[in-house]
C-alpha cells in the first residue's frame, strides 16, 4: 500500500503529457489525503522545469487550497 507518511515533496518527472497528468494527479491525491489528516496546511504544486513538478504540503497555503507556482 502506498501512503504518504512524511512531509517530503513528491517529485514527478515525465516524458509524455499523458504520463505527467496521471502522475501529477496521483501525487496531488496522496498529498490531499495527508492534508486532510492534519487539517492545517494546503498544497503547493511547483513547476520546476519542463516535465518536472513537485507536490508538497506548504505552510503558506491555507488548508483546503491547492496553489501552483512556476520556479523556472
Amino acid at each position: 500500500m502506498n501512503e504518504v507518511t512524511h512531509d517530503h515533496p513528491i517529485t514527478i518527472t515525465a516524458a509524455s503529457r499523458d504520463m505527467l497528468e496521471r502522475e501529477l494527479n496521483h501525487a496531488v491525491k496522496l498529498t490531499q489525503n495527508k492534508a486532510m489528516t492534519e487539517g492545517i496546511r494546503g498544497i503547493m504544486v511547483t513547476h520546476e522545469a519542463p516535465g518536472r513538478f513537485t507536490v508538497a504540503l506548504n505552510d503558506e497555503v491555507p488548508f483546503g487550497l491547492t496553489r501552483e507556482k512556476q520556479a523556472w
